[in-house]
């Protein structure tokens, strides 16, 4: 942490003395728990900074996805001609406005913000030595306003420090963690996945008029579960599905071995994200319009 490189004095260190600072006016005021308040203080302000960077990220993945439908109809109308197939994506794209990879750069702008944000969290809370974690916090502080003489880590009486995996020794009731972490990582992702009913209801309608018809759309529909671009589709989704089960699951387990205080960082910025992916989602759409 006081190494003078580059990626601490550009990330490390500003961090620090943003979390100091909160934590110095929770204990200004006389706040009970200002490690934990100065936890959520943080996180709001940082979410507050990528704010833009954030939503831009979510309406792109948003409008991508509202799409869909009609990206299905293009790849079976071109499914023979590459070139056509590319052309009517890129046609598509620019009708409504969407770029594909305008969701990418905020997300990798956002990366280092956030790797920086969890190495600050767990060097934090994970270190053992409280005396040599406050020499060396001081020693990287902007402001001789912010020095620490001391660090307290409770927040409603629980250590931030703890680990939930040391459930049998400290408390069962530590195994609620990973588990709303999980949780919350589960119900973000649904959120970010395509809207099944909208999908659907740009499917052509497919009714026979007749038992003919029936046993022909019957043979239709035998053959084209054998097409390689609808099998595609279907891992695609599957793969989608499998991320969405995942990710909860690898976040619960980090949250079971990580300190308590790394979870709570986790679960603020993603009741954020929740909240701002909810708000994405309930705009006008007016592809599928």
């Amino acid at each position: 942490m006081t190494d003078p490189n580059l990626w601490n004095q550009l990330l490390i260190w500003p961090i620090v003395n943003i979390l100091v600072a909160f934590y110095k006016l929770f204990e200004f005021f006389g706040v009970p728990g200002p490690m934990g308040f100065a936890i959520i203080g943080m996180t709001a302000f940082i979410r507050l900074l990528l704010y833009p960077l954030m939503q831009a990220q979510m309406k792109s993945a948003k409008k991508m996805s509202n799409l869909k439908p009609h990206l299905d109809v293009i790849n079976a109308k071109h499914k023979d001609d590459k070139k056509k197939l590319q052309q009517a994506q890129m046609d598509l794209y620019k009708q409504h406005g969407v770029n594909p990879a305008a969701g990418c750069l905020p997300l990798l702008v956002q990366m280092p913000v956030l790797i920086a944000l969890y190495n600050v969290f767990y060097q934090v809370l994970a270190n053992g030595n409280m005396t040599t974690l406050v020499t060396e916090i001081n020693s990287i502080l902007y402001m001789p306003a912010f020095k620490l003489s001391s660090l307290d880590l409770t927040f409603f009486g629980v250590n931030l420090g703890l680990k939930p995996e040391a459930f049998q020794t400290q408390g069962w009731w530590l195994l609620s963690i990973p588990l709303i972490t999980g949780l919350l990582q589960w119900w973000q992702s649904k959120l970010m996945m395509p809207s099944v009913a909208s999908t659907k209801s740009q499917a052509p309608s497919t009714k026979p008029a007749s038992p003919a018809g029936r046993q022909i759309q019957s043979t239709n529909d035998q053959n084209s579960k054998q097409k390689p671009e609808e099998k595609k589709e279907d891992m695609m989704g599957d793969m989608q599905k499998q991320m969405m089960m995942i990710t909860p699951i690898m976040f619960g387990f980090f949250a079971f071995q990580f300190p308590l205080g790394l979870s709570l960082y986790w679960n603020v910025f993603g009741l954020f994200g929740i909240m701002q992916q909810l708000a994405v989602n309930r705009e006008n759409n007016p592809i599928n319009k």
